[in-house]
């Protein structure tokens, strides 16, 4: 059982990958065999599949508010007439996909949480076709990120009510940005950079939700966070170091969590939540706002 992202690291050192270390500590922490462990996160990756192809083909949400921006970033994809880079862009796409799939009550999977549930499934599906990962090293990159999650879980939070949107969609963007690095061949310390990176810059992120829901401006938060694992990952593999470590950098982010006034911990009564379109959108789907309603 590792406590800390150091531990993590060095524990590292004697399994094949990081991975297989989490499977380890999933099978101490719950008493489940490895063939257990393997059959639920199969069951992960399915869903995380099927979300982004549900998406994909094009959604709504149940109020209205969010749907079909998977569907219009894929179509921009294929024209090829794009900024970014195609793998990134695809990440972006699913990411966005899966949270248009969890906005209209699909299944999902909380990757930590379903309002960040599109990074690490996003990136894992882009990553998949960029780096040819086989159906085992797939398992993998989830296995990585859940050990590196569950560090961040233990020692900050992965919870919008408690920390804020970085302690959601910022921990879910560290997740798949170590995960990647190992993905394409890097170390555990790479990885821990990536995280260190990661959270750094997504730092002080609120969570805003209009309406109360998770729809604006969260499906484009996820979107954002599967684009920063990708920058990230690609300076750690750089040999790019965070001079602040990152068990300090997790600890940073607890403080800032605990400090945010709770008008930006999913309240709903700040941020854009609070801009009159927001407020708008939320009498709209309220009617008149009362003391038991979001506004």
């Amino acid at each position: 059982m590792f406590l800390s992202i150091k531990e993590l690291v060095d524990q590292a050192q004697d399994y094949p990958t990081i991975g297989e270390l989490m499977i380890a500590t999933e099978q101490e922490l719950t008493g489940r065999s490895r063939a257990e462990i393997l059959e639920l996160m199969e069951r992960n990756l399915e869903v995380m599949s099927g979300s982004i192809d549900e998406g994909i083909a094009g959604v709504q949400s149940v109020t209205g508010i969010t749907g079909g921006d998977a569907k219009r970033l894929n179509q921009y994809i294929e024209s090829g007439n794009f900024l970014s880079g195609d793998t990134i862009l695809r990440a972006v796409r699913n990411a966005i996909a899966v949270n248009e799939v969890n906005a209209k009550m699909g299944l999902i999977c909380a990757t930590p949480t379903a309002g960040s549930a599109g990074v690490v499934a996003g990136v894992l599906m882009a990553a998949k076709d960029r780096l040819a990962l086989t159906h085992e090293q797939q398992l993998d990159f989830l296995f990585t990120a859940g050990a590196f999650g569950l560090v961040i879980a233990n020692n900050a939070s992965i919870s919008g009510a408690e920390g804020g949107c970085q302690a959601e969609v910022g921990s879910a963007s560290a997740m798949a940005a170590a995960a990647l690095v190992t993905a394409n061949g890097g170390t555990p310390e790479m990885a821990a950079e990536a995280v260190a990176i990661t959270l750094k810059n997504v730092m002080g992120l609120i969570c805003d939700p209009v309406a109360g829901l998770v729809e604006v401006p969260c499906v484009k938060r996820n979107a954002m966070g599967s684009s920063q694992a990708f920058i990230s990952a690609d300076m750690a593999l750089a040999g790019i170091r965070s001079v602040i470590p990152a068990d300090e950098v997790v600890e940073a982010m607890y403080k800032v969590g605990r400090s945010m006034p709770s008008i930006f911990k999913e309240t709903a009564e700040g941020g854009v939540a609070t801009t009159p379109t927001g407020l708008r959108i939320s009498k709209e789907i309220y009617g008149e706002a009362t003391e038991e309603q979001p506004v």
